[in-house]
């Protein structure tokens, strides 16, 4: 078993480099190939029990297989232009549809599957819908059609950046977490801030500020950097609902930190045609200004509790930080040379970072380690690569019939019609509703998935009324993060409040204090658009950073530094005034 899975992990990274390398291949080849290199490690090596086991066989068979005709068969289906044609391939499309529904609902639960679902009933019955949010029908072959054998639904632009950017990505973070980079980050981190009061908390921000903008998860992040962070603060007295709190936080912001942004920079590229380079510029100093508000507020929980920094005898030599740093500071400068002086394109810039990462995996702190050691990383990296882009693959083409059905139906156009009314034409209003939507949808599915779907019928709304598209999908995709840290549904805080043993509400409460800047970044970035605009106007860009870093530290102060309430209440408003006293409601 174990020979079967490095081959099918190996074949799966091996396609997605290649794909970077062989130049132009049909969408409709690549995507299907992605697919059905997923669907194995969704429906079967993710199986528990019998049942599971046999029925993930036979659908990834059957999955596979309808895979593969479609990208045999893409040069007739194109002449077709979205519209089924005979019986097999009716049984084609229904097959392609449970087969991505069932494969989401296996890598993530119901919700987003349901929602799906629920575009599909209204894609095929909506037309018995009275009023206004009925459609006007479309021919079940075009409908079907549409979603399965042309570039309109599964295979639609959402699942090319998933196989030509996102899979790339998620290949070079699983490579480098493979190897010393992860312990880089911590020496780091360690380094930087040990020595400071509440120190071990500050290593935990800093170093999953940095592990995060390669993993790109909020859970992945709790789970790695919290397995070190987290027995840290407990052996210096660190109360457990603080320790947990800052884990989750951090490691929340992961998915707003450049270059991965949790695979959303890329699905932001595709969806506002804005370039990488831009959005990860613009994407910058929001991500800084959220870990300098968690900065700020474990400094004063720090004072509240006189915490210590770590031992002198558990921080990194200054020799084990240099050699350490070097395992992510050389694919990052390969990476960052190749996109931004050589001018390659992201993907091939880090498919050259992939290859820097894989050389590095046969050498750890002491030098040339054994190439048992080495390979034993290779497999993991391979294994993890395969895993992740397969968990990315099923929520986005799942994600996509959702995109298809509000395109084909104008269900999407008539839910920014709605927003707009309810809102009364007016901006705030909209954004108002819009993140409510987005913190709702946010609690279901991940994030990735709920900024696209929130996107998708919000966006139009708020570009509408005034907002640059950069500046709605940034908006969108932060209110998308809120639900790691908020209650009822949070991920990260489950996840850390059970590895440190606490309640998990407990630990809510205080990572929503710690996370104020996720809840008010997204509105500044709309009250003092000059905050993103880092790439046209760096000196406006950080003039605006500067001032609403000083409101957020206020706001921070205020909630956690200061017992009393004429005073929290003081600083808490002159933050607030600082940060939109500008603004207009209009």
């Amino acid at each position: 078993m174990r020979p079967l899975i490095i081959a099918a992990a190996l074949g799966l990274v091996a396609f997605h480099l290649a794909l970077i390398f062989s130049g132009l291949v049909p969408n409709l080849v690549s995507r299907p190939l992605h697919l059905a290199f997923a669907l194995p490690w969704i429906l079967i090596a993710a199986s528990q029990g019998m049942f599971s086991r046999v029925s993930g066989i036979v659908l990834s068979v059957l999955g596979v297989g309808a895979c593969l005709w479609v990208a045999v068969s893409h040069d007739r289906l194109s002449d077709q232009y979205g519209f089924l044609e005979g019986d097999f391939q009716f049984a084609i499309a229904a097959l392609l549809l449970v087969v991505v529904l069932e494969a989401a609902r296996r890598a993530i639960g119901w919700p987003l599957p349901l929602v799906a679902l629920l575009a599909l009933l209204y894609g095929l019955f909506g037309q018995h819908i009275p009023g206004e949010f009925g459609h006007s029908g479309t021919p079940i072959a075009s409908f079907l059609g549409t979603l399965t054998i042309a570039e309109g639904g599964i295979w639609g632009s959402l699942t090319g950046v998933s196989v030509n950017v996102v899979a790339i990505f998620v290949i070079f973070g699983a490579v480098l977490n493979a190897g010393e980079a992860g312990q880089g980050f911590m020496n780091i981190a360690s380094a930087a801030a040990g020595r400071l009061k509440g120190g071990a908390a500050k290593v935990s921000v800093l170093s999953s500020a940095l592990f995060g903008s390669i993993s790109g998860s909020a859970s992945a992040n709790v789970a790695s950097t919290g397995a070190i962070t987290l027995p840290a603060m407990t052996r210096l007295g660190y109360p457990k609902r603080l320790a947990a709190a800052v884990e989750a936080v951090a490691s929340s912001g992961g998915q707003i930190m450049p270059p991965l942004m949790g695979a959303g920079a890329f699905v932001m590229v595709e969806l506002t045609g804005v370039p990488y380079t831009s959005i990860m510029a613009a994407a910058l100093l929001p991500a800084i200004l959220y870990f300098l508000a968690v900065w700020i507020g474990v400094n004063a929980y720090a004072n509240h509790h006189d915490l210590a920094g770590l031992d002198e005898k558990d921080r990194p030599s200054g020799r084990d930080v240099v050699i350490t740093s070097c395992f992510f500071l050389i694919p990052f400068t390969v990476l960052l040379v190749g996109m931004f002086w050589i001018r390659f394109t992201p993907q091939y810039s880090a498919s050259m970072a992939i290859l820097a990462s894989f050389l590095l995996l046969f050498f750890n702190a002491r030098g040339l380690g054994t190439l048992k050691e080495g390979l034993a990383r290779v497999e993991r990296a391979l294994v993890n690569s395969a895993r992740q882009v397969s968990m990315i693959a099923a929520i986005i083409v799942c994600a996509s019939i959702i995109i298809g059905v509000l395109s084909i139906t104008g269900l999407g156009v008539k839910i920014t019609s709605l927003i707009l009314s309810g809102s009364g034409g007016l901006l705030w209003p909209s954004l108002f509703l819009t993140a409510l939507a987005c913190m709702v949808l946010g609690m279901e599915v991940p994030t990735t998935a709920a900024y696209v779907i929130c996107v998708s019928v919000a966006g139009p709304a708020l570009i509408q009324l005034g907002l640059e598209p950069l500046q709605a999908h940034l908006f969108v995709f932060w209110f998308a993060l809120l639900s790691t840290i908020t209650p009822p549904v949070c991920g990260a805080v489950f996840i850390a409040a059970g590895m440190i043993n606490e309640n998990w509400l407990k630990v809510a409460l205080t990572a929503m204090a710690l996370g104020i800047g996720l809840y008010i970044i997204p509105l500044a970035m709309i009250a003092n658009p000059a905050l993103i605009r880092l790439e046209g106007n760096p000196l406006g860009a950080l003039l605006a950073a500067c001032q609403i870093g000083f409101g957020l530290a206020l706001i921070s102060y205020a909630i956690i530094g200061l017992r009393n309430p004429v005073y929290r209440l003081l600083s808490g408003g002159t933050g607030l005034a600082i940060i939109f006293g500008s603004l207009h409601l209009s």
